[in-house]
């Protein structure tokens, strides 16, 4: 349940940071509601999987950077992984197009911060639910 809340925090991350920056776009631009939706589901599930992939290894591996960039590096492999997001959905017709290097950089502190004011909202009111049910 947890995996599908985070997929559609994601999505929503997504969404709203294409609709802010305009060097992000999602495509076919030219779809209906249901389209966008399933293309951004689709886009945030590719996302969670690099982030959850390849992040690890490229952050191990950065950790010289890391600690060279006192923590600033972390804004590069975010980029990173959003560029690969595009990348990957970028052999299909569909998915998430980055116009510049600085595009996903800006992109990704967009989704990073939208994402964690959603999941403190979101899951925090669906922590408190599940205690709540747990004890009465």
């Amino acid at each position: 349940m947890t995996f599908l809340v985070r997929l559609v925090l994601n999505a929503v991350a997504i969404w709203l940071t294409v609709l802010i920056l305009p060097g992000l776009t999602l495509v076919p631009e030219d779809r209906g509601v249901g389209t966008t939706v399933l293309l951004t589901l689709a886009v945030a599930l590719v996302f969670g999987l690099v982030n959850a992939v390849v992040r690890p290894l490229v952050v191990f591996l950065s950790i010289p950077l890391y600690v060279l960039t006192l923590g600033l590096f972390t804004l590069v492999v975010n980029a990173l992984m959003l560029a690969l997001t595009a990348w990957i959905t970028g052999l299909t017709d569909v998915g998430l197009r980055i116009d510049s290097f600085w595009w996903a950089l800006l992109g990704a502190l967009v989704i990073s911060v939208v994402s964690f004011f959603l999941s403190y909202a979101v899951l925090s009111a669906y922590e408190r639910r599940q205690r709540s049910e747990a004890a009465g």
